[in-house]
């Protein structure tokens, strides 16, 4: 059964069953940024890298370019130039860090070096200025395949013959990528691990500042979990930050209302039974009064069905009382003390016997030891259960049954049973019965409240109640209450 402030907890916007958790809410848009920002410094630390390993890379083929300008001399209309075989071979003697060179006249006469370089992007070059860029040129490898490969590449226009027919010569020399490609990673590893590892202790720390930021939701929601279904009482959570306390004030002043209009609809129930009882009394005696004072059939017949509705009206106010009675306010405003079992439930059973007997119900009590068994509760509460489970069981057992009462101790906790050989309860109704109003049969001139009212007052009393088959034919309520145990004093 729902409480109502659970209840009201479902039926407020926006809280729905299966809504996303509030931490993995936070938390994920908490990291979702930090993996951007990681992404973004990755990318940034690598360019970085990259720009900074192309400048050292830039800084070498300048040099170069310039020392190979340096070895082509303009001798009139002609190019001395003045590369030994020995500079080649230390040029291109490291395969994995190979160093390419070319020099040509444009527009696309080939002098020297590789003739695989592409030309600069530039369109208007200045002579004697180095251009950087980036490119690509076919190369074979040893296993006789062409590969693309992309390389650095620095270029310097130079120009030779004399005033009349002026002509350029273009410089180039490259460098593969391949390593100013592998420094740059190597600085993004470098860089990223350790920022990684920053970001995952970051990671940690929010979401141990998430839980500790909506611990007192979840203190709210243990408080509101261990309630009672009919525990209004003001939640206290004083120590919560100030968006809990409001969201507790607000529900406080809602449980206020709930219990104000609950207290409002026991109140009525309360006084309008008390009302009823005392013109349902004179009813009854005057029925009954009737009933000596006539001789006419029909007029009989009619008296008994007043005077039976007018009992049953009567039993039912009477259980309407009970019930209020059981409502935890009023257990607690009546006080609890020892309350000796055993001993109730011999006075219960004798005094029901009358009762049983003009039923034609065999009434006992199976117990024959006399060692109290005594429980914490109230004394009125407890007889009234007893009361309507031993009623209970002679209304519906029918002519001719047997109804026991029976009491035991085990372990902790005492065990009370009413045991008839009726016809029984279904299983499917087993527990429907235990409803207020439920009724599992139409015969009888029960209400439905009587085992609605034991289950409220066992539960106020931490106890459970239950129905159980009996073979071959019956029913069995037993009730488990947890009862006061004597510690022995040990010696020391």
């Amino acid at each position: 059964m729902l409480s109502p402030f659970k209840l009201a907890l479902r039926r407020m916007p926006g809280v729905t069953p299966g809504t996303r958790s509030l931490h993995r809410h936070l938390l994920l848009w908490l990291l979702l940024p930090q993996l951007v920002l990681w992404l973004a410094a990755a990318y940034v630390t690598y360019n970085v890298a990259d720009r900074y390993a192309n400048r050292a890379i830039d800084a070498a083929l300048k040099t170069a370019t310039r020392s190979l300008a340096r070895q082509v001399k303009p001798i009139g209309n002609g190019l001395f130039i003045d590369f030994p075989k020995a500079a080649q071979d230390i040029i291109e003697a490291d395969p994995d860090d190979r160093v390419y060179y070319m020099v040509s006249t444009p527009p696309g006469e080939f002098i020297l070096g590789n003739n695989k370089l592409p030309p600069p992007p530039v369109t208007d070059a200045r002579l004697g200025e180095t251009y950087f860029y980036n490119g690509s040129m076919k190369e074979r490898t040893p296993q006789e395949k062409t590969k693309q490969l992309g390389i650095r590449v620095a270029a310097m226009y130079l120009s030779f013959g004399d005033e009349n027919a002026p002509q350029r010569m273009l410089v180039q020399v490259a460098r593969s990528r391949a390593s100013g490609e592998e420094l740059a990673r190597q600085i993004l590893v470098d860089t990223a691990l350790p920022l990684s590892g920053l970001v995952a202790l970051m990671s940690v720390i929010v979401w141990g500042g998430i839980r500790t930021g909506l611990a007192p939701l979840a203190r709210l929601r243990a408080e509101v979990e261990d309630r009672a279904p009919n525990d209004l009482a003001p939640i206290k959570l004083e120590a919560a930050p100030e968006e809990v306390r409001a969201l507790v004030k607000a529900l406080n002043s809602l449980l206020a209302q709930v219990h104000e209009n609950v207290s409002v609809q026991k109140r009525f129930i309360s006084d309008a039974a008390h009302q009823l009882r005392t013109p349902l009394a004179g009813l009854k005696s005057q029925t009954e009064l009737a009933l000596t004072e006539t001789d006419n059939p029909a007029l009989q017949a009619r008296l008994r069905r007043v005077h039976e509705s007018a009992t049953r009206s009567a039993h039912l106010i009477n259980q309407l009382l009970t019930l209020a009675r059981a409502e935890p306010e009023s257990v607690a405003a009546q006080g609890r003390t020892r309350v000796d079992l055993r001993r109730l439930a011999s006075e219960v059973t004798a005094e029901l016997v009358p009762r049983g007997r003009h039923a034609g119900v065999d009434l006992g009590l199976d117990d024959g030891d006399e060692k109290p068994i005594e429980i914490h509760g109230n004394a009125l509460l407890l007889r009234e259960s007893l009361l309507n489970l031993v009623d209970n069981a002679i209304r519906y057992a029918g002519d001719g049954s047997v109804v026991t009462v029976r009491l035991s101790a085990q372990d902790s906790q005492a065990v009370l049973e009413v045991e008839d050989n009726g016809p029984g309860i279904a299983e499917a109704d087993r527990e429907r019965v235990f409803e207020r109003f439920a009724r599992a049969t139409h015969e009888g001139n029960g209400c439905g409240l009587g085992l609605a009212i034991v289950k409220e007052i066992v539960e106020r009393h931490t106890g459970t109640v239950e129905l159980q088959a009996v073979q071959p034919h019956g029913l069995r309520a037993v009730v488990r209450l947890p009862r006061i145990v004597e510690r022995k004093a040990t010696m020391a």
